[in-house]
């Protein structure tokens, strides 16, 4: 039986880069190459894309070959450049090992639907969503569920500081990860709080804080029947959760670690797994995603984010909720294969 053409799109141009890189480098340890034949399609800080032998350390290198994504839904895959003329190579379908701008806000995804390539995780509406935050938590809110007060900043807006509920946090609205965020004690940090967060998006959030545990759950699986994985709970030293350190971030978190399974009861841990399941539902999501959450002393759940294509490096939190829930990363990615062809042939 011929192996499946998979074209595994990494790296990109947003300040996740690193983590995509490392991702992918998960993934290729993980990838049963008896049964698929991966394309490792690898797009560089400014832009190019790169068709690689690997995501290793050297993927850069000069023997990789430019590469793009056919507009062509006939062709259904990639063109490669070789000596001033174009390999065509097709397709089964697409994994964006891609984090972040460009990768989980819907931009990949709609190049694949125009490309007519299926590809795996959540489509472009519920990437989009997921991907705006104040769009989460007004989808969200609109359903019944739980999330923190918040006011959304345009750019160059002005705000009166001192009617905020203090603490707060401050954050791009549209960006991956910790980056631009900030917790604000009182309003004379709150103009420096919002230049950081600007750096990433003119679009700003200011949130009020949530008192509670931070814990995620993992979610897999089409939204009629998703599969959860175990809940973790982050466990801080100091601070506030920072996955990953800004100057290096592909090193994970400087001042947390995860406790999986999560230390709560059973009867919360259903809870959490269930409301996970309802919030990746509403925002309609499929594939995957994580969601986080905050869980209350008085057992109830808030909303923190949801990521798309969450992180699968070693260090990532998705990868071991599933692996503690009984599925492997390698589990994990022939699910979201066989997942995808399924929904292409409905």
């Amino acid at each position: 039986m011929d192996r499946l053409k998979i074209g595994v799109i990494f790296g990109g141009s947003s300040e996740e880069h690193p983590v995509s890189v490392k991702s992918a480098q998960e993934v290729a340890k993980n990838l049963d190459t008896g049964k698929y034949e991966p394309y490792w399609i690898g797009i560089t800080q400014s832009g190019a894309w790169q068709l690689c032998d690997s995501p290793g350390t050297d993927w850069e290198s000069t023997d990789a070959r430019p590469v793009m994504l056919s507009p062509d839904r006939s062709v259904h895959g990639l063109l490669v450049l070789e000596q001033d003329r174009f390999e065509v190579i097709r397709l089964d379908l697409a994994l964006p090992v891609l984090h972040g701008t460009f990768g989980e806000d819907g931009s990949i995804q709609g190049l694949l639907e125009l490309s007519g390539i299926p590809y795996a995780g959540c489509d472009i509406q519920s990437s989009a969503i997921c991907m705006d935050k104040s769009l989460t938590y007004t989808v969200a809110k609109s359903a019944g569920i739980a999330t923190p007060n918040f006011w959304v900043v345009a750019a160059d807006e002005k705000v009166d500081a001192d009617r905020l509920p203090y603490p707060v946090f401050v954050k791009p609205a549209r960006s991956g990860s910790s980056f631009g965020v900030s917790k604000v004690a009182g309003a004379e940090d709150l103009p420096s709080a919002l230049e950081d967060a600007r750096q990433y998006d003119s679009k700003v959030l200011i949130e009020e804080a949530v008192a509670g545990s931070e814990i995620g759950c993992a979610i897999l699986g089409d939204p009629a029947n998703p599969i959860a994985g175990e809940v973790d709970r982050v466990a801080l030293s100091h601070g506030f959760f920072r996955i990953h350190q800004e100057e290096s971030p592909e090193t994970g978190s400087e001042n947390s670690a995860f406790i999986v399974p999560a230390d709560i009861s059973e009867e919360s841990r259903r809870f959490v797994q269930e409301s996970a399941k309802t919030i990746y539902r509403t925002l309609g999501c499929q594939g995957l995603a994580r969601v986080d959450m905050f869980l209350q002393d008085d057992g109830q759940v808030v909303l923190n984010e949801v990521n798309t294509f969450p992180g699968m490096t070693s260090y990532s939190r998705y990868p071991r909720m599933m692996a503690a829930a009984g599925m492997p990363l390698s589990d994990v990615i022939d699910r979201l294969v066989s997942m995808t062809l399924h929904q292409k042939k409905r």
